[in-house]
Parts: structure tokens; C-alpha cells; sequence
């Protein structure tokens, strides 16, 4: 029997190993990261991160030699699945700072709402796959799909979350536009979500309003609500041209910065590596970008098309909000910098949407053999 040449070592082949070396580095320099936010120790972030990834890269790897074809028959039982799991929060949920998100299953803290950005993109690239070209923007298509996407956002609202429930909300709406739903379409909901500004005002936390606010003036509560914001502005800004030296980070070793290991983990990178280190972080994060719309344009299949840009678009959403949210361009809102926060549930979703796209790309190298 030859093993080398066996279908299993030819599949395997076919992945694409220098996306995975590039995860590799960003995961393995966020390890670095939460190594120093610990003042110099494994304990308690780093050693648990680097485990964790290196199990969620093999759980990836697996994931990425399941055919795609497999995932569109799975696409309306995992939706139905988180569905059920995002009523079970409201019931069954664990609560941390106000905020009832998380379902205790003994071994790890399980977030449906993190997994439910990637069941939306899958159940919408699914929806859409079988939608004649040309019906895109006709009612009877546009109403399941609008309440496709609702129906999970406002159950994610309620625990409060809003962060998430707008990441959820953009890959829907990412995957209506790419599956060619009218453009005009999309500008006139724009000028109704405007116009209905001020009543969404009213329906909002305390908490929330307050972090709006401070995105608009920080300055305003600087030793209170704007602290964490003013702290992160402070750290980024003192990293300079080269930063301050591995270990070195004053803001985040003297306790100045608060979630210095999660939300604001670009920060305590930034202190202590600089613009420079801002850069290559952003450039390998560019590189898993692009990887991702080429596999996307070399999809065998509408559903496969969609599938990848609309997870490729979740993965921007992550990365573009948390380094606004850390360099003040955007409100607080707790979503986690991909591989590099703490976070298991975060990399979790993050590994798996890696591993479906790199299903895709493998599928499509298959095609090409």
C-alpha cells in the first residue's frame, strides 16, 4: 500500500499551509502579547492561549477536509441548533457584568452568540444558493432573509450585547448584498435605520448610551467612563515609532490600562511594540484577508462564493472594529482582537471560520487537479 501517495497525504496537500503558518505567527505573537500583559509570566493567559490554539488549529485543519457540500446540507440544522441554544441563554445562562451570554457545559463556558456569526453566513450563503438569478430583490426573497437575520440579532440584543448582535447582523447583510441584492435597496434601509435613530436611542441601556457619549467626547469623563479609552489612546500613542521594549509597557504593567489581556490586547501590543509592531500585525492580518477573497473568487459554486466572502467579511468586522474601538474611532462595544485577545469562545469561532474558508480553498484546488 502506498501511504505517500494515498488520497488522504493528496487531500492534505491540498490545504493551503502558508495561510495556517501565517495564523501560526499572528496566534504565536499574541501569545507573546499575553505573556508580557502578565508581567513576564505564562500564568494565567499565555500558556492556556498557545494550548488552545494549537488544539483549534487541528479541529480547523479537520473542518477544512469536509467537502462544502456537506456544510450546505448541515447549513439549516446548526442554524436551528444555535437558535434553540440562544433561547436556552435566556433561561439557562450564566451571568457576567450584566450580561446574560454564556451557557455553562462543565468543561468551558459555551457563547451561541459567537458561533451564530458563522451559522448566519452559512444559512444565508445556503438560502441564497437556490435563489434563481435575476429574484435576489423580490419581496418573497427578501422577507425570509431579512427575518433570517433578525430573529438571532434580536435574541443577541436582549442578552445585552450589541457588539455582537451588529457583527451578526453585517454578514447577513454582507451575503444579501454579494448574492446581488439591488443596491438602492440597501440606501433606503440605510435612510430608515437613520430616521429611526432617535427611537433606537430610547431602547438602549444605560451602559450603552454612556459608551456612545464617550466614543463622541472622551474627554468628558476621562477618570470614569472614558477611561478605558483615554488609558488605550495613551498606551498606543507612548509605543512611538518602535515602542517601548518587550516587557517594558508601563501603562499595561502599572495597571493603568484596564482589559489589558482582551478587548484592548492591541494596545498593550502596541505599548511595547510600537507602529512598527502595529504594522506587521496588520499585514499579516491583510495577508489572511486577501487569502481569503482569492479562494472566494475560485469557488466552485454560489454557495461556496458567498460562504468565503461573507466569513472573510465577518473576520474584517472583528479586526476593523476592535482597532477603532482601541484607537477611539469607534464606541466600546467588547469585541476581541481575532487570535491575539483572550478568549475561547472568540478563537474558537475565529479557528472555525478559518477552517471552513480553508475548505473551500481545498475544494477548489481539488477542481483544478
Amino acid at each position: 500500500m502506498d501511504i505517500v501517495n494515498g488520497p488522504w497525504v493528496r487531500e492534505l496537500g491540498r490545504l493551503p499551509w502558508g495561510l495556517v503558518a501565517i495564523i501560526s505567527a499572528i496566534a504565536g505573537f499574541g501569545t507573546v502579547v499575553l505573556y508580557s500583559a502578565a508581567g513576564g509570566a505564562l500564568d494565567p493567559w499565555a500558556l492556556k492561549q498557545g494550548v488552545r490554539f494549537a488544539v483549534f488549529l487541528v479541529a480547523a485543519l479537520g473542518i477544512a477536509m469536509v467537502p462544502p457540500e456537506r456544510w450546505l446540507a448541515l447549513a439549516w440544522p446548526i442554524y436551528g441548533v444555535l437558535m434553540l441554544a440562544l433561547l436556552g441563554v435566556e433561561t439557562l445562562g450564566a451571568v457576567r457584568g450584566g450580561s446574560q451570554r454564556w451557557i455553562n457545559l462543565g468543561f468551558m463556558e459555551f457563547q451561541p452568540s459567537e458561533m451564530m456569526k458563522l451559522g448566519m453566513v452559512l444559512v444565508m450563503a445556503r438560502y441564497y444558493h437556490f435563489v434563481p438569478k435575476g429574484y435576489e430583490s423580490r419581496p418573497r426573497v427578501l422577507i425570509p432573509a431579512l427575518a433570517l437575520i433578525a430573529a438571532p440579532v434580536g435574541l443577541v440584543m436582549l442578552q445585552p450585547d450589541l457588539g455582537t448582535a451588529l457583527s451578526i447582523m453585517f454578514g447577513g447583510i454582507v451575503v444579501m448584498f454579494l448574492a446581488g441584492v439591488r443596491l438602492w435597496l440597501f440606501g433606503t434601509a440605510a435612510a430608515g435605520v437613520a430616521a429611526l435613530l432617535p427611537v433606537a436611542w430610547t431602547f438602549l441601556h444605560d451602559y450603552q448610551k454612556k459608551r456612545v457619549l464617550i466614543f463622541l467626547d472622551p474627554e468628558s469623563d476621562p477618570r470614569g467612563a472614558g477611561y478605558h479609552i483615554t488609558q488605550s489612546k495613551i498606551a498606543i500613542g507612548s509605543g512611538g515609532l518602535s515602542g517601548k521594549g518587550f516587557l517594558n509597557g508601563t501603562q499595561s504593567h502599572l495597571d493603568y490600562l484596564p482589559e489589558l489581556h482582551t478587548d484592548f490586547a492591541f494596545a498593550t501590543m502596541a505599548e511595547e511594540w510600537g507602529l512598527m509592531g502595529g504594522l506587521f500585525v496588520i499585514g499579516l492580518y491583510g495577508l489572511v484577508l486577501a487569502w481569503g477573497i482569492r479562494t472566494a473568487l475560485r469557488a466552485r459554486s454560489q454557495f461556496q462564493r458567498l460562504l468565503s466572502l461573507g466569513l472573510t467579511a465577518t473576520l474584517f468586522f472583528y479586526l476593523a472594529i476592535n482597532m477603532m474601538m482601541v484607537m477611539g474611532l469607534a464606541p466600546v462595544v467588547g469585541i476581541p482582537l481575532p487570535l491575539i485577545s483572550w478568549g475561547g469562545s472568540a478563537m474558537l469561532t475565529v479557528m472555525i471560520l478559518l477552517g471552513l474558508v480553508m475548505g473551500v480553498a481545498r475544494a477548489s484546488r481539488r477542481g483544478r487537479d
